[in-house]
């Protein structure tokens, strides 16, 4: 990252699990005695090279298996906070994904307790204020997301919304009608990772059928020109994620992303690292690399951050407070 300050954003589509840094996954194995396939961090960091999400949702999931205790999770949250800090993320919207955990033993509430000691101190700390996503996997069953979801009542004063990632193409929204349903009348937004690989159908689907208030990804979209024109009438946020959407090869290069005809379009859109430790790149890394490669001016990217917090979940007086830091005079002139 160069040296500028960067320009006050939110950050809405993150995977907790996705910030695992070598370094990091290497230390949590040597504390919980457990073995990696890699010999050294830089080993297993030549492995982040993929030919689609499968392959590295592949990896993704076996290194998840270094996160045991409640510790484990405290450290990768405030690692992430950190960095976050750095790159200008004044609010994080934070998902995880309880059912990579679950499955190999490790209760709910280890997940939630281990990253709440973080995000707790986050905003006296990193000046971050913070709200926990919990994710379903989309290529398990929809009864396995029910379970999950009756799991997590005990940690609900904790969570704020819940999203669907993992393996989009063949798990369309729809299968998840009913647990969306459970989340919604037991208070929780909604959010749904749609648009990505999956067709533009799966977008309608998961505003049709989900509810959801906001779309994760949502590129697609623009092969649906009635769509657009709805998402665009009912200004519903987009959080794109560059620097994935191009090592994921849903788009080949980044001088080849959409970002610029879906603003041009009018669509609500904001920009985000998805998993940055795997995707070469945190948030700033992505607002930079937008405007090196497409030549995104400063009043474009003001717009994105803009953006990012009209889309974020929070409260009337804390999105005020965002939107004053993002116009102070200060902040005119300090794109590098």
């Amino acid at each position: 990252m160069s040296s500028h300050h960067p320009l006050p954003k939110a950050e809405l589509h993150l995977h907790i699990e996705g910030t695992l840094e070598p370094e990091l996954a290497f230390a949590l194995a040597e504390r919980n005695g457990i073995d990696l396939p890699y010999a050294t961090p830089d080993e297993l960091r030549s492995a982040y090279a993929f030919s689609d999400l499968q392959s590295f949702l592949d990896l993704y999931y076996r290194l998840t298996a270094v996160l045991r205790t409640e510790q484990d999770f405290a450290d990768l949250a405030e690692a992430y906070l950190e960095r976050a800090a750095a790159h200008g993320v004044r609010h994080a919207e934070i998902f995880f994904d309880p059912q990579a955990h679950t499955a190999r033993g490790v209760d709910i509430g280890t997940v939630v307790r281990g990253l709440s000691q973080a995000l707790d101190r986050s905003e006296e700390r990193h000046g971050i204020s913070t709200q926990l996503i919990l994710s379903f996997l989309r290529d398990l069953p929809a009864e396995d997301a029910l379970k999950t979801l009756v799991e997590a009542e005990p940690y609900l004063h904790r969570i704020s919304a819940v999203g669907l990632d993992s393996a989009e193409v063949g798990h369309p929204p729809a299968k998840f009608t009913q647990v969306y349903a459970a989340a919604k009348a037991a208070g929780l937004r909604l959010v749904a990772h749609a648009g990505e690989e999956g067709p533009p159908s799966y977008i309608s689907e998961a505003l049709d059928l989900l509810g959801v208030e906001r779309i994760d990804h949502g590129i697609r979209c623009l092969e649906d020109p009635e769509l657009v024109a709805r998402l665009v009438a009912e200004q519903i946020p987009l959080t794109v994620c560059p620097l994935s959407n191009v090592r994921l090869r849903c788009v080949d290069r980044l001088e080849e992303h959409p970002l610029p005809a879906m603003l041009e379009a009018g669509l609500l859109v904001t920009v985000n690292s998805d998993d940055p430790s795997y995707f070469g790149g945190y948030v700033e890394d992505n607002y930079q690399g937008l405007q090196r490669a497409l030549g995104l001016t400063d009043d474009q990217l003001r717009l994105l951050a803009r953006n990012s917090f009209l889309a974020a979940f929070v409260d009337d007086e804390r999105r005020a407070e965002l939107l004053a830091e993002l116009d102070a005079p200060s902040r005119s002139s300090i794109l590098g």
